[in-house]
Parts: structure tokens; sequence; C-alpha cells
């Protein structure tokens, strides 16, 4: 269809007022979703992309992103689905045989069942001018443009890996990997080819066996919690050879292509590859191109647990849901591996202080949001869920929006939420917060001149530590703040130990082929509750009253109670193997709570309070503290540790504590200290540490000019003295100091000020904190699923409209039978607030 003259002279004049820009391979173009909304492609408008800017915008918003721009040129696309045939569609729904999100094989958690039909046209606003393409008679200049932005892969798939699989390191000690010679030794001699030969060296079994590709020992592999597995053979043999053979092949899974392989290295301690295994398993007598699988790999273990009872409890599989839409009721996509985040979201967004802050000042946030709105953290938490439902319900057979932009722009500046790896719920809740806060404290009156209080105090509390000195009687008191109830779980407090132990007996005479799922300890909460607030023992505690290290006896209670109390049951852990464990247990979780039992009340009459904190001399400081300034932590022994799930700098920090004297001494300071209120910070300068040893920390005065601008951006004066107290007064340095601090502030201040400043009232420490009763209720829930937080699924289920809805990423629905007892996260809504 020919374009007439007078068109093209509307779209000439278009290209005078803003010319187009032609995107080069390297350039970021935003095409995939609407910068202020949900809009994509598929939406029944369609999305327009700025020629001069490629960021896109739905159709409710394209003619405010032309008054910002003074833009007129727009590419609009306009998708549509059209199905699959039906056996194409069965195809993509076989069982995974392999440990992954997305590709061949693995979990199809956002697989496509249709096709796309794409409908691309030139727009000129503000009338709305369309040119259907390919139209050949446009200037040049406008044709490079829209063929640049189509040809261009799109920010949102450059900036996340198209699928995600369980990632195998290539063992360090592959290369060099000692083997003694066949024949020599108690083990030495060649490993028959024929499966049924194969036995445990020491016990006989046949079944999950490895072989140890230094020694030629095959042993039993490791017993599961589920009484499944093996009897631990092969790991008993590798530390009695002195752990120096730490690689091990499962002989039932060996292939042309490959097999499993473990390193039991304390810096490894995980499934890894060997490059060199065809040589290693040569060595001993095994031809690796003639072998066939016998049994079943770690990955189709992993899978198999993911697809039975935990994975059907917590997702409720198999059972017809209602699935629901509309406001409050939409998905997220899957990006890979952000489960975590995206349950993360889905709570955070039912709290009225976050409809409150974004939904009621979406106008003005959007109108004041910079060039790139991408870059803008109010702009895309209010595009991604601030607001109580998207412009329009998304559309066709998807009830579901892809996070995409949102997930970058947390993510940004931080390693692990960057990357496509599943990560800790928990970790990204406090992340979140901290990002919040940093954005809400910069954005002024751009989230309304009577905004809430900052997201973050919506979770914030005090916790009150009372310690007793055991010699004197004489007792402190201390407060600090927190975002978490963090709760360990007793097995030992179960309530069916009868039952376990009738089940137990049954295991060892025959296993039940009925059984339709494990019977597990079922531990009440209250036994958590009480645990926490529980007498704790201190073996190693400095005693102002005293001046020197003796028994103290620690008990802890709520200082304030927040609006909403999140709450963590510490299903993970670090067994003494050092690999990452998971508490199987069930615990009862109540729909209401009363913790008034647990208020602290501060001094009480009577008691004799301790002198106020002084600097416990060196010679009676622990040998960790004597760690030179200057050390710098070993590598490996950070690489060991992060591997485990703790963070960059708590693991330096452990390094350096224990003088890097290995992993084991580094994990057992990171146990003992990880509750550290400046366990995650970095490690001080050199010069810095040098200098904070040589003198006091109120040394110095803080410069009144200094303090002013501080107190001046928002910060209270101790706020402000503290900053410029770790930052050697510079006031540059201090301001970022208190804008990266988030919800960790109070204590980082109470780190960094005289003690006086630490017997200040509730009030005057954790200003701006919302306290209330202590009574609660339920609202909603976040369970994990898998043998570590580093893997599995994240689901939640929340609290809407007096019923429990699930939320599965993209699939959401009327929860027949919430797993409130396998829960990981749980968040508590104080009963005297609305929402």
């Amino acid at each position: 269809m020919a374009v007439d003259e007078a068109t093209l002279e509307v779209v000439r004049a278009a290209m005078r007022q803003k010319t187009p820009k032609v995107p080069g391979a390297y350039d970021r173009v935003l095409k995939e979703e609407c910068a202020f909304s949900f809009d994509t492609p598929l939406s029944p408008g369609g999305l327009f992309v700025n020629l001069s800017t490629w960021q896109s915008f739905g159709e409710e918003y394209v003619l405010l992103d032309y008054q910002r721009s003074n833009n007129l040129l727009y590419l609009h696309q306009q998708w549509h689905k059209v199905p699959l045939p039906d056996e194409e569609k069965a195809s993509m729904e076989a069982k995974p045989d392999k440990l992954a999100i997305g590709g061949d094989g693995g979990f199809q958690v956002d697989a496509d069942k249709f096709t796309i039909e794409k409908i691309n046209t030139l727009v000129v606003l503000p009338e709305f001018l369309r040119l259907p393409l390919p139209c050949p008679e446009l200037p040049d200049i406008v044709i490079q443009a829209i063929d640049g932005v189509l040809e261009s892969a799109g920010a949102s798939t450059a900036e996340q890996a198209a699928q995600w699989e369980e990632e195998r390191k290539v063992s360090r000690y592959a290369e060099n990997l000692p083997q003694l010679e066949t024949g020599l030794g108690k083990w030495g001699r060649y490993t028959p080819s024929d499966p049924s030969k194969w036995s445990c060296d020491e016990t006989g079994v046949r079944e999950n066996l490895w072989l140890n590709l230094s020694t030629g020992f095959i042993g039993s592999g490791r017993q599961n919690w589920d009484n499944s597995g093996g009897n631990g053979a092969a790991m008993r043999h590798f530390e009695a050879t002195g752990c120096k053979y730490p690689l091990v092949v499962k002989l039932g899974t060996i292939t042309p292509h490959g097999a499993d392989v473990y390193s039991y290295a304390s810096d490894e301690n995980d499934m890894v590859q060997d490059p060199y295994l065809v040589q290693h398993l040569e060595h001993w007598g095994i031809n690796m191109m003639s072998m066939q699988k016998t049994e079943k790999t770690m990955a189709e273990l992993q899978i198999d647990l993911n697809m039975s009872f935990e994975f059907d409890k917590i997702t409720e599989s198999g059972t017809a849901l209602e699935p629901l839409s509309g406001p409050g009721y939409v998905g997220l996509k899957n990006l890979g591996n952000s489960c975590y985040m995206n349950s993360v979201l889905q709570v955070l967004w039912t709290l009225p202080s976050v409809q409150q802050r974004y939904a009621a000042q979406a106008e003005a946030i959007f109108q004041s949001a910079p060039a790139d709105p991408t870059t803008d953290v109010p702009t895309q938490v209010n595009s991604n869920g601030g607001a109580p439902a998207p412009p329009a319900v998304p559309r066709e057979d998807s009830n579901a929006v892809r996070p995409q932009a949102f997930k970058t722009l947390i993510g940004r500046g931080n390693a692990e939420f960057q990357s496509n790896r599943q990560q800790d719920a928990v970790e990204y809740f406090q992340h979140l917060l901290e990002v919040l806060s940093r954005a809400e404290r910069s954005t002024g009156q751009r989230l309304g001149p009577a905004a809430p209080q900052p997201t973050a105090t919506a979770f914030g509390f005090q916790v009150e530590d009372r310690v007793q000195c055991s010699e004197s009687g004489r007792v402190s008191y201390r407060r600090t703040p927190q975002n978490v109830l963090a709760l360990d779980i007793d097995p030992q407090a179960a309530i069916n130990k009868q039952e376990l132990e009738d089940v137990k007996c049954v295991q060892h005479a025959a296993v039940p082929e009925s059984q339709d799922e494990p019977i597990l300890p079922r531990v009440p909460f209250a036994s958590c509750i009480e645990r926490w607030g529980g007498t704790e023992e201190m073996d190693d505690y400095f005693s102002t009253a005293l001046g020197r290290r003796t028994r103290g006896l620690k008990r802890t209670r709520f200082a304030t109670f927040p609006p909403f109390l999140m709450v963590q049951l510490k299903r993970y852990y670090v067994s003494k193997d050092w690999t990452a464990k998971k508490l199987e247990v069930l615990v009862d979780v109540p729909d209401s709570l009363n913790l008034e039992h647990l208020r602290g009340s501060g001094a009480q009459p009577g008691e004799e309070l301790q002198p106020e904190d002084a600097p416990e001399p060196a010679s009676n400081a622990p040998a960790a503290a004597a760690a030179p300034a200057a050390l710098q932590p070993d590598p490996e022994i950070v690489a060991a540790l992060t591997s485990m799930g703790f963070s960059e700098n708590g693991s330096k920090r452990a390094a350096v504590a224990t003088q890097n004297a290995g992993t084991e001494a580094s994990m057992e300071w990171v146990l003992a200290h990880m509750e550290d209120a400046d366990f995650n910070d970095p490690l001080p300068a050199p010069a810095a540490a040098a200098d904070a040893a040589a003198a006091p920390a109120s040394a110095k005065a803080a410069d009144p000019d200094s303090l002013a601008m501080l107190t001046g951006m928002g910060f209270t004066s101790e706020q402000a003295e503290a900053a410029l107290r770790a930052c050697d007064g510079s006031l540059e340095r201090a301001a970022d100091w208190l804008f990266s601090r988030g919800d960790t502030l109070d204590a980082d201040v109470a780190a960094h000020m005289p003690s006086h400043f630490l017997s200040l009232g509730a009030g005057e420490l954790g200003a701006g904190l919302d306290d209330g009763p202590g009574k609660y209720t339920l609202v909603g829930f976040i369970s994990h699923m898998g043998s570590n937080t580093a893997c599995g699924h994240y689901v939640c289920h929340i609290r809407k409209e007096g019923r429990w809805v699930i939320y599965n990423d993209e699939k959401v629905a009327v929860s027949a039978k919430p797993p409130k007892d396998l829960g990981y996260l749980y968040l508590f809504k104080r009963d005297d607030v609305t929402m």
C-alpha cells in the first residue's frame, strides 16, 4: 500500500522535532515491557517503542512519554497468541530429566504453548497516525531505527539467562589427582565393569556405590533424611585416609557422556565436574565408553524429591484449584530462577503502607521519573505491583507479568541477586528493604507530602537483651533493631515421638510400599518461641562489673512489637561435614499469636546495673580479636564459606578473626558470630583499624558543620555523629554510610557511639518504630522445597478476603489446603493494624 506525500511530510516533520536513533549491537533496547505498567506487546493496546530513547510504553502511558520526551515517532508492536497443535503441547509436558529450569529436559515453568503473530506499525503522535510496516517509502533513518529495534535482542533477554541449570564446577583436584597403583595397598585392584559384581568394600551393600578415584575403594553413599541413600562408608574411607583423596564417582551413573562426581574436600564439598574422568576410570579398569547407567543420577533423585511429598503438598499439586485473576491476583513469571523474589514481592505488596506510598502517588511518581524510568526504584515498585492491580488485567490465557526490569534494578550491584541462581528469600527480603529505604530517603516529595513511614519500618522492631553476670549478679541491658524474628527449631520438642519410633521400627523390618507420605517430627510453634525467649548460658562473657571474662546468663525479649512481624523458621543449617542441610520437620504455626508475655520492661527495681561498657583489657580479649589489623583474608577460606551460603564480608571477617587458620576454624567463628551487628559489614581498612585500636571511639568530636549538613538530610544527631565517627570525619563518606545502612542503621549507630547512648530509652534509640500490643494474626507465608536455599522452589500463600490464596509464580488460585506446617517465612499482622 503506497503512502501519500502528505503523510510522509508528517513523518519528516516528526523527524525534525526529534531524530530517531539507530541502536547498535550493545545498546540497551527496552522493547518487551512498559516502563510504567505491566503492558507488553501482547496487551490489547500493544506496546509503543520510543524511536529516540528505545523505551517502551503501554497505550495508557505513551502520551505521558510523548509529553516528557518531546518525541513523536513510535514503533507500535501488537502481538497475538496462536495455540500450538495438541501433539506439540503434549511433548512439552513430559517429566524433566535434569535439574534445570527451562531448556531441553528441565522443569518447564514458562513453556510457550503457542506461537506469536506479530504486527508492527509506525505511529506518529499525538494524532496516532498509523503506517503499516514494512513501508519502503519511509525515510532511511526511520527504517534503520525500526529495523534496529526489531533486530535487537532486547534488554530483558540480554539481562536474563534463558534457562537455569544446576551448576557444577570443575574440581580443583581433578587435574593432578593422585591415583594409587593397581594392586598396591588394601584397595588397589581393578574394578569390575560388570555392575552385578560391585559391592561396598566395608559393608557389602550393592546400591548407591561410590568409587574413590584415588584409592579404588568402593563405598556406600551417605544416608538421607528419609533413611534412603546409604551408610556413609565412602565418606568414612575419605576421613580414614587423612582426607587426602576427595573425588568419588557414583558407579551406577557412568555413561559415555559422563557420570556423577562428588568432592569431599572441605573447600568444595559438592557435586563437581572431572574433565579427566575417562583417564581416571581407565586407571581402575573401567572403560567409560562401554558403560550404561544402572542407577538414578543425583539430579534425577533431586527431581523425584521435588516432585514428591514436599513438592506436591506445598504447591498443592494434584488438586483442582479455582484460578483467580484481577486486582491483587496477578502472578509473576519465573525469570529463570526468580521464585524467591516473586514470593517476597507478592507478600510485600499486600501491605497498606506500600499501597499508600506508591499506588496513591502513581501519577506523581511517573510524572517525575528520570529520563530512564527503569533506573528509578519508586517507578519500578509502582509499575510492578505497588498499585492494587495492573492498569488492565493481563490478557488472553496469561494472568502473569514479567518483572524483569524490577529484578535487574533491585539486584544491581549485588553479585548474587543480579544472577539467575536461586537465593534465600529471607536475604532477598532484607536486601529489598534496604534498597527501598535508600530510595525512599532520597525521593523527597515524589512520594507525597504526607507519605507514611518508610516501608522498612512496618517490619522494624527492637529486641532487649538482658545479661546477668553469674558472679556479681549485676545486669546489663542492650537494645538492637531487627526486621526478621529468626527462630530455631528443636526436633527433640516433637509431640509425635512415639509415632516416629513406631515407623522407624517398621522401616528396619521392611519398607512400607503403601505409605503415602513420610512421617516427620511435628514440632509446636510455641516451643520455637519459648526457645528464643529462654535463658542462654554465655561461657565467655566479659563482665564490666568484674573487669574480666566469666559466665553470663542472657535473656531476650521484645522491646517493641512491629505492625508486621516477619518470622523465619530456621529449617536450613550447615552440618558438621560442612554441607548445607534441611531440618525435615513439620511446625504447627497458629493463625493467632500472643507475644505479650515476651515484652521486655528494662531495668527492674532492685536490680543492680553493671558499669557502662568499657574497653576490654588486651590481656583478656579473645585470641581471635588479636589478629593483626593488616591481615588479609585467605581467598580459599572465603570461597569455601561463601559456597556454604554465608556473605562474602562475613566470610572475610571469619578468615581474619581466625588468622586464616583454615575453613573449619573459620566456620566455627561464623557460627558463633553470625548474629553480630557488623557480621555483614566490609572489613575496615588497615589504617582505619589501626587508628581505631590506638584511640577510643569518642576521642574526636564531630565537626559541627558536617553534623548540620547530615541532620539537614533528615538523620538524627546521633546517626550523623556515628557516621562521622565511622568515616574519620569525612562528610561525603558519612552520607554514603548513612544511606547504605537501611534497616541496620540503628545497630551500626550503636556500634560507633559511646556507651551512654546505649542506655537511652526505646523512644530515643528506636525513633520511628511503631509499637503496639503483641497480638498477631497470620496473613501470609512463604514455603521452600529443596535440600537447601540454593536450590529448589519457593511458593507463597496469602490470606485475602477471608480465604487463603496460593501464588506459585504465574499461577494464582484459591488454596484448598495451605501447608502452614511447611513454611519457611511467615508474615503476622498486629491485630490493631487495618489491612
